[in-house]
């Protein structure tokens, strides 16, 4: 079987003159076993996307690449040897190379693996044929499963069967929508048997753990527009069953004014429109997601001004609440606003506390504080400090 394309990685692709990469291909290729580049790295090479984490694939078993690799001079880790993987480090960056694998056992879950010497095993375990396109370290691609035609029209397809592929992991149903968000043409829709499926396992997503889920969404909504995935999501009812009471009306707008207000994407603040119940544990976010997730939904909706948010808080949590408010209204926002945002951001009050001293202290001197500023806030940061002082 010829598995080769007439397509090639492009020239200018980072990892193809990486002398980590070419020292690596020249050790397997001395010893006659196989080196591939696998997965998002050749995915984002062929559509001209910033490149992704350069994993590799083998027909040599772990402790043949272990010694070979050793051998040229590596530094060799055994991330996950049980499984296939081990990380070769090459001037403090590292590769991770697995063993081609084929599925023995799947729960949706995690699976059991054997080691195999065919690559069209190792491409049947994955999730979308975009992602079972491999490269040799020469840049010719390897198309085992004739995913190729399927990247180039940027369509999200699962490989062969999608009801196996969705057994084998429930997360991927939840991938299927990151995926399309990501890199499917728009325009094309979604594929009516994939839906099908997906609303065929519904029930596996129960299965799933909160970080698993949490990570998907998280990237799921930092896509440039994740709208259209998620109103997909809602219409077969995965995004009910992972976020409850979750609305995704509001994250169309919030997109456009993204894009006319020349504001990068942020997921947290796209997350605060989606809205839901209990969203900090069933995505189990960090601390610091949960934290800035609270500030938005308070600034959101709130009656705080935004120049005063901006002082408090910042210019990106004040922007972000201006396009919520804007978003949940239905409004554009005045460019005025904006200036007016990052001014008040880069405003210092003019009192400090030694200010107040001895007059004040403890309890009474954090309260007068607060007074003051206040009132500062509300002059439209005009008042001087000896105006602030006079007051009553």
């Amino acid at each position: 079987m010829d598995r080769t394309h007439p397509f090639v990685i492009p020239g200018d692709t980072p990892w193809l003159s990486d002398p980590g990469v070419r020292k690596l291909g020249k050790a397997f290729d001395a010893t006659g076993f196989a080196i591939y580049v696998v997965g998002g790295a050749v995915r984002n090479a062929l559509l001209g996307l910033p490149g992704s984490d350069v994993d590799m694939s083998t027909n040599a078993l772990p402790d043949q690449v272990t010694a070979l690799a050793a051998q040229a001079g590596f530094k060799v880790i055994p991330t996950g040897i049980d499984h296939g993987t081990v990380t070769v480090i090459s001037e403090g960056t590292p590769f991770e190379v697995t063993t081609f694998r084929r599925d023995v056992e799947t729960d949706g879950r995690r699976a059991v693996v054997a080691f195999s010497d065919r690559i069209e095993d190792d491409a049947r375990r994955r999730d979308f044929t975009m992602n079972a396109l491999y490269a040799d370290l020469s840049g010719n691609i390897i198309d085992p499963l004739g995913g190729l035609p399927d990247l180039l029209a940027r369509r999200v397809r699962f490989i062969e069967d999608p009801d196996a592929r969705i057994r084998e992991d429930y997360l991927r149903i939840l991938r299927f929508f990151r995926f399309s968000a990501w890199y499917s043409d728009p325009d094309q829709g979604f594929d009516p048997d994939t839906l099908d499926a997906i609303a065929r396992n519904l029930p596996g997503l129960e299965t799933l753990s909160a970080e698993r889920v949490g990570q998907e969404m998280s990237k799921l909504l930092a896509a440039p527009d994740p709208a259209p995935a998620l109103a997909t999501m809602r219409q077969i009812n995965v995004l009910p069953m992972i976020l409850p009471g979750s609305d995704d009306r509001f994250i169309a707008p919030l997109v456009h004014l993204e894009t006319a207000l020349a504001i990068s994407p942020d997921w947290i603040t796209r997350l605060a429109a989606l809205g839901g119940s209990d969203v900090e544990s069933r995505l189990r976010l960090s601390r610091a997601d949960a934290r800035k997730l609270a500030t938005l939904r308070e600034a959101a909706f709130g009656f705080e001004t935004l120049p005063a948010l901006a002082f408090r808080e910042g210019v990106d949590i004040a922007q972000s609440a201006l396009m919520l408010r804007c978003s949940l209204a239905e409004t554009l926002p005045e460019t005025a606003v904006l200036e007016t945002i990052k001014d008040a951001a880069q405003r210092r009050f003019p009192v400090a506390a030694k200010d107040l001293m001895p007059e004040y202290e403890g309890a009474a001197l954090g309260a007068r504080l607060r007074q003051l500023e206040e009132a500062w806030i509300a002059s439209g940061f005009t008042l001087s400090r000896d105006d602030l002082l006079a007051l009553p």
